[in-house]
């Protein structure tokens, strides 16, 4: 049995302890907000935060975030920066397809949470890993610096 501190919930599963953390969060819990894309932490479409930091959930096996607090799209506007990220994607009209959007807005959220004041490089640098098919990465990016000068 294992013991998940998820959008500050308790989740008790019984699952492998090598059983990723996406499979956990859509399967087990039925938070099908994070999404599968590549299965190896390539796409970034599976981000979540762990204790703060934008991770894979698609590569981490539901034993290395016991003990740990996970955050997932589904909690993301608890904070003040989950929210303002939030406000802005709808501002910048970042979505096409939205396949991609729960990783983008974690990975931008974890960026956030960091550095506050991102810069260009540091925007780039963090987004990096998460892919767009529809290519929407200078919206994104837009987004994000709204809220960094806000």
């Amino acid at each position: 049995m294992q013991k998940l501190s998820i959008n500050g919930q308790t989740h008790e599963v019984d699952v492998p302890d090598d059983m990723p953390l996406l499979w956990v969060l859509r399967d087990v819990l039925a938070m099908t907000g994070t999404k599968y894309g590549c299965g190896i932490a390539q796409c970034g479409v599976c981000t979540v935060h762990l204790d703060g930091r934008a991770v894979r959930a698609c590569v981490l096996p539901v034993s290395a975030a016991v003990g740990h607090e996970i955050g997932t799209i589904e909690g993301v506007a608890t904070s003040a920066i989950g929210q303002q990220v939030q406000a802005a994607w709808l501002e910048h009209e970042v979505v096409q397809c939205g396949y991609c959007q729960p990783g983008q807005i974690m990975a931008a959220v974890a960026l956030l949470e960091e550095h506050p004041k991102a810069d260009d490089e540091q925007i780039v640098t963090a987004m990096s890993g998460n892919l767009c098919r529809c290519a929407t990465y200078t919206r994104i990016r837009a987004a994000i610096k709204s809220v960094s000068q806000a």
